[in-house]
């Protein structure tokens, strides 16, 4: 199997890729086991939230761009570009499906991500990287563009238009303690504990209510692209009203009263 899951804690899930032997590259087989993992964790009401990471010394080193044209040549009636486009659209996929699913994903970096690799960690919510970790857009290094597969989306938002263009115009390696300075990170640690450290985190989301987690993530990433402060309110207001209509705030505040934990429901 290319890609592993493990409950690490109840709706706490561990998804590693694993192929090691090629710092888990975006192979086309595993890139279909991974889309399959991520549906199946989006329509399950017990999962409160992924944990993405790589098997041996790598997250992921990216579109394993040789071995797929080798093993996926068009017909010769096929246009080449609508073959290459579908490929593509197949390893974006899991992109997509990363940001818009319903429970937070937490990247937990623990060696090599480039290119393809890089973006998969953007797509996520929050990241995490080893000692280890290096990071890059390396697009731009092999004569194509280094907007790739969201990069040109995610990295902007998260580290500001000039060092993105920076890290996208060079190409060039950067190692987890700049990734920590620049806030693409949020903690780095000695290798060998980036699951444990995201798990922590993940626990700490798990502890509030599933409805008011998705709505989170999905009104966080959304007004990040509205068009204005009017736009931001209105989509925040609707989503707070359906939040304090689904009955959660009542059950939070009976948990406050006896001090015990809400008995949340679930998605």
């Amino acid at each position: 199997m290319e890609i592993l899951l493990e409950e690490a804690e109840p709706g706490l899930f561990v998804l590693t890729m694993n192929r090691p032997e090629t710092l888990n590259s975006l192979g086309l087989g595993m890139v279909a086991e991974m889309r399959a993992a991520l549906l199946d964790l989006n329509r399950s009401d017990g999962v409160r939230a992924v944990v993405l990471t790589g098997a041996g010394r790598g997250f992921s080193s990216g579109a394993e761009v040789k071995s797929t044209e080798r093993r996926h040549q068009p017909d010769e009636r096929q246009n080449p570009v609508s073959h290459l486009l579908q490929q593509q659209e197949t390893l974006v996929e899991i992109h997509e499906l990363i940001h818009r699913m319903r429970v937070p994903v937490l990247a937990a970096v623990n060696g090599v991500a480039v290119g393809g690799g890089l973006s998969l960690s953007l797509a996520c919510d929050v990241r995490f990287a080893s000692e280890s970790a290096r990071f890059g857009a390396i697009f731009i290094r092999h004569g194509i563009s280094a907007a790739d597969m969201g990069t040109s989306y995610f990295l902007p938002r998260l580290v500001g238009a000039s060092r993105a263009a920076e890290l996208m115009l060079t190409g060039r390696i950067f190692d987890a303690a700049e990734a920590e300075r620049i806030g693409l990170v949020l903690d780095v640690v000695p290798d060998g504990e980036v699951v444990d450290r995201a798990l922590a985190t993940a626990r700490q989301i798990a502890e509030n209510a599933p409805l008011g987690v998705w709505m989170t993530k999905e009104t966080m990433w959304q007004t990040i692209d509205a068009p204005s402060l009017r736009h931001a309110l209105d989509m925040e207001n609707r989503t707070q009203i359906m939040c304090v209509g689904s009955g959660e705030l009542e059950r939070a505040f009976n948990g406050f009263g006896d001090r015990s934990r809400p008995d949340w429901l679930h998605l």
